[in-house]
Parts: structure tokens; sequence; C-alpha cells
């Protein structure tokens, strides 16, 4: 029996005030307030990318479960979530990197399913990973069909019916009279136009509409308040108690020996690739550029995100295991967790080597979007990694899924704030062969994160660089930061130093070719003009050509700028400046 049905029982009955029982009145509450969340997600979520409107619309959601939840005195069990929703939410408001924002928006969708999970009453803490998966999954289902069962079963419409009583007569005459009025408006109202140009003028302002655009916001308004009628409903109204863990299926399971071999062959496999990769490990890169030895490009790139492929296979495969395996004795939990365990410290050594390897790749090439994000992904696994030896090894399965969410929402909010895109930008500017090598264009593409940071690298870059960086800057962002929905703390910041700026940059701008001049297209029938050889002068030597290096040439866009390049000489890279695979904007 809910809060509400007990205080009807003290009452003289308050569930039937107004006509309405208690559910029929929560439900049309939920109904009204799940409408207007929608209609302000069509205001606010329409404009892309999300920057304020994501965490103001956020915010309106979160007000709207508080406020239901204090009006129907439901179990607020729930609410300590809150916070971090918000938190998550905020997280468009300061970032503009797409990445970032993606980041964001799952972890703002993964801990509104947790709430809702918690409001089921199933418990978030200490559940087993297949626990959270179904959790999960049911919270995204309540979002999706939810509103069904608020409109079929919360809201009782013969209620309605009943209540309405005179009401309805009344509003059917309305109707009744509103038909018999349209063919009246209509004849009077062509008399009046035509009698009239700026009585016309003004019926056609009122009823000019975009018809199409018009569909768009009813259709993009109804779908958010069709999943948030399905949230408010799960907050709201949302009990029972959790769902039993996921026993193990006895025709699935695996005996202690089988599991023991095949991980022992694994392991063996992991062991012979450690032995391989140790020399590296002492070697360095003095080691790779041996002769006969791989690239640095064969040894780091490649070898990094297979490496990561298998961290990222190892720990489900460590989980499904643990799951099946019969363990009918304390012989058969220490075997497991001796060949698991040492699966997992083999696990360690290569994700080292992974490390490794990329901090070679950093070190030769710089850094880019996806050489930074699968290094952090690489670095989530490891602590992913080392909380499965801590719980699962120990026999704490059921604490292993909330502390991997943790550090995974710990991990978002790291890279939020070490800023990657401004790290690229500084971290290949301020190398010694940057002037050579730093791709402009490449940088231009970043996200509004790195305008400030990349403006002010542009003394180190090279002529060409810098062009092409100044370009890419002043076709992005001379517009301005786009709509206010858009907003966000990092697009302020590159609007403000677009603006002081803006000059400078267009005359940095690269010059356009020279038109390459054509001939005149000669007449039908003609013989084209012969080329006359070049003549050549036999009765004076010509001195011998100098050979050399060509005068400098002094950038006008660049003694502009207070330099902060140093006066040493730069050492020519290896391979020509325009390669991509060398280039500091390669995106591999």
């Amino acid at each position: 029996m809910t809060t509400m049905e007990m205080a009807g029982d003290a009452e003289p009955r308050p569930e039937a005030r107004f006509g309405l029982t208690a559910r029929t009145r929560t439900g049309l509450a939920i109904t009204g307030v799940a409408v207007t969340v929608g209609v302000a997600g069509d205001l606010l979520l329409r404009a892309s990318p999300w920057g304020i409107s994501l965490p103001l619309w956020t915010a309106l959601l979160v007000a709207a479960i508080v406020g239901l939840q204090r009006w129907t005195e439901a179990d607020d069990a729930a609410v300590g979530w809150i916070p971090l929703i918000l938190g998550a939410a905020s997280l468009a408001a300061w970032r503009d990197s797409p990445t970032l924002k993606a980041l964001s928006i799952t972890a703002v969708l993964v801990i509104l399913a947790l709430a809702m999970m918690r409001a089921r009453g199933g418990s978030v803490r200490l559940a087993g990973l297949a626990h959270h998966a179904l959790g999960i999954a049911t919270s995204a289902g309540d979002a999706a069909i939810g509103a069904v069962r608020l409109l079929s079963g919360d809201v009782n419409w013969s209620e309605l019916r009943a209540r309405s009583g005179s009401g309805t007569t009344v509003a059917v005459s309305v109707l009744r009279g509103a038909g018999l009025a349209v063919p009246l408006l209509l004849l009077f109202g062509a008399l009046l136009v035509s009698a009239d140009a700026r009585f016309e003028s003004l019926l056609g302002g009122l009823f000019q509409m975009d018809t199409p655009a018009l569909i768009l916001h009813l259709l993009f308004s109804a779908l958010v308040a069709w999943i948030a009628g399905g949230v408010l409903r799960t907050m709201t109204l949302g009990g029972g108690q959790p769902g039993p863990e996921i026993a193990r299926p006895a025709s699935l399971s695996l005996g202690i020996v089988e599991t023991a071999t095949a991980l022992g062959l694994l392991n063996l496999l992991f062991l012979a690739f450690v032995i391989v990769q140790l020399p590296y490990f002492f070697g360095g890169a003095a080691l790779i550029q041996a002769p006969g030895s791989a690239t640095f490009s064969d040894y780091a790139r490649r070898g990094f995100f297979e490496l990561v492929t298998v961290a990222g296979l190892v720990l489900p495969m460590l989980l499904a295991a643990e799951w099946l395996v019969r363990r009918e004795t304390a012989a058969h939990h220490r075997v497991f967790r001796l060949v698991a365990g040492a699966q997992v410290a083999l696990l360690f050594v290569m994700m080292g080597s992974g490390v490794h390897r990329m901090r070679l790749y950093w070190g030769a090439y710089g850094l880019t979007e996806l050489r930074v994000y699968t290094m952090a992904f690489m670095l989530w696994l490891g602590v992913v990694a080392g909380w499965f030896a801590w719980t699962v090894l120990r026999g704490q399965r059921q604490r292993f899924a909330w502390g991997a969410l943790v550090a995974a929402f710990d991990m978002v909010a790291l890279l939020h704030l070490a800023n990657p895109d401004a790290l690229i930008v500084r971290v290949n500017a301020s190398r010694p062969d940057a002037a050579l090598r730093f791709d402009g264009a490449y940088a231009a593409t970043l996200s509004a994160d790195a305008v400030p940071q990349l403006l002010a690298a542009m003394p180190a870059m090279s002529a060409g660089a810098r062009c092409r960086a100044a370009e890419g800057l002043l076709a992005r962002w001379s517009e301005g930061t786009g709509d206010w929905r858009s907003w966000s703390l990092a697009r302020a910041r590159a609007g403000r130093a677009m603006q002081a700026n803006t000059r400078r940059l267009e005359t940095m701008s690269c010059p356009e070719p020279a038109p390459v001049p054509q001939a005149a297209p000669a007449a039908f029938g003609t013989a084209p003009p012969a080329i006359a050889a070049p003549r050549v002068d036999t009765t004076t030597a010509s001195p011998p050509a100098v050979i050399g290096p060509p005068a400098a040439v002094v950038d006008p866009a660049a003694a502009r700028i207070d330099s902060v390049e140093a006066a040493t000489p730069v050492q020519a890279p290896a391979r020509a400046s325009g390669s991509t695979e060398y280039g500091y904007g390669s995106r591999r």
C-alpha cells in the first residue's frame, strides 16, 4: 500500500478528491509536466551542438522529478543521484569538443538510468554486472514505453468522462457553434479582404506559416514529452523489489579443469609475447631503429591498437569464466584465482607495452585526438583490471560493476580537466621541429577548446602552417560562435580571442595562386602556332651558377607578432615535411 493510500484511510476519501482517484490525479500531473518538458526540449535541444541548452533542460527535468515526488510523497531514494545528473550535464556547457560532449551526454543517460533503477527499488552499489546491464536496459525500456502505461493504466479516463458531466455538453455545443461559423467567416472574410489591401496584408501575415517547420517542432516536442513521461513515471510511481541476480545456467557451466586449461594456455601465449617485448622496454628507441627492426610507425601505431583490443577482450572473458566455472571445493577457488590472477598480471605487462609504444609514437609524430582518447581508454582498462583483481578474485563480484562505472565517470571528468584539443596544440607546437612539421590545417579543425592555444602557438609555426591555421580559424569562427543555446565557456573564450586577433589573422591568410595565362584558341582549320626553340647565345660564356642557400624571406605577418621563436637553427626532418605520417596532422 502506498503512502497516498494509507493517508486516504485517515481522511474522508482524499483519493476521490475532485472526483478523481489519487492514481489518476498523479497520472494527469505527470502527463502535464511531461508535455511542458517536451515543449522546453523543442525550444532548447533543437540547436546543435548542445551547449548551455543541455544543463538548462536537464535542470528542468530534475525540478519536475523533485516536484512530483514531493507532491505525491513518493520514495525519494533516487534524489541523491540528482547532483550527479546535473554535474554531468553541465560538462556540455564547459568544453566544446564533440567527443567530450558525447561522453558527457552518455554519462547523463547512464546516471539517469541508474537513478531510475534505484527508484524501482533496485540496488546499484552492490549488484552484479548482469544485474546492472539488465537494470539499465529496463530503464531504457521504461523511458521508451512508460508513457503507454501512463496514459493507458495510470489515468482512468472513465473518471474524467464521469466528472465532466454537463461540461462535456457545453464543450460539444461550442464545437458545433464553431463549425457553423466557419462558412460565415470564410464568406465575410473574403469580402472584407477584397475591400481593403491593408486588411488583406494583415490576415495574410496571420495565416502565413511554415507548415513543414511546424510539423517538425510538434514531432520533436512529442518525442521529448514521450520520453520524459516515461522517465517521470518511473521516478514518481516506479516501485517494486529488485530483481534476483541472474543465475548461472546449468547447461553452460564449466568445470575447473577445462577452465584452468583454457586460461593456462592463453597465459602461455601472453607470456611468450611479454618475453618478446621485454627488450623493447630497456632498449627503447635505439633498439627499434636498429637494422632489421620495425619502424616507429609499425611498432607503435600498429601494436598499440591491437593491445588495446586485447585488453578490452580479456576482462569480459575473465568475468564470463568466473561466472560460468563450477568451484565445488576450496581448491577449485584457489586454482581459478591463480590462473586468472596470472592472466591479469600478464595483461598489465602488455598494457604497459602499449603505453610504451604510444609514448614513442607521441615523441616521434605528436598528438591527435585518436591517440589521446585511445590512451585514456587504455588507462581506464588498467584501472578496471586492478579493480577486477581486488573484487572478483577476492569473492566480491557484486562490487565490481559499480566500481567500473565510477572509474568511467572519473575518466570523463579527467578528460574535461585535461582539455584534449588544447593539449594536442600545446604539445605539437612545443616540439623542437614544430616550425617545420606543425600541421596548422589539422589544428584549425579542432574545437573551440583549442582556439586560444592555437593563437598563442602561431609564432612558432612556419609561414605555410600559419596561413593554413589562420584561414581555418577565420572560416570557422569569424561569424561568431553560433546560437545562444550552443553557448559554452570554451566557445565564449574562443569568441573573445578571435575578436582580438581577427585583423592579425587576415594578414596571415595564404595568398591566392596567380592565374595561369591561357592561350587564345586557334581558329578552326588552322595549324597551331609553332613553338620556337630557345635561342642560345654562344658568343659569350655565362658565369657559373652559385649553389647555396637562398636569401632569407621575411614574413611580414610573422613580424607583427610578438614572436617567441628562438634564433637557433632547426634540424631538418628525416622525411619530407609534407608527409602525413610524420606531420603532426596525422589522425592515426
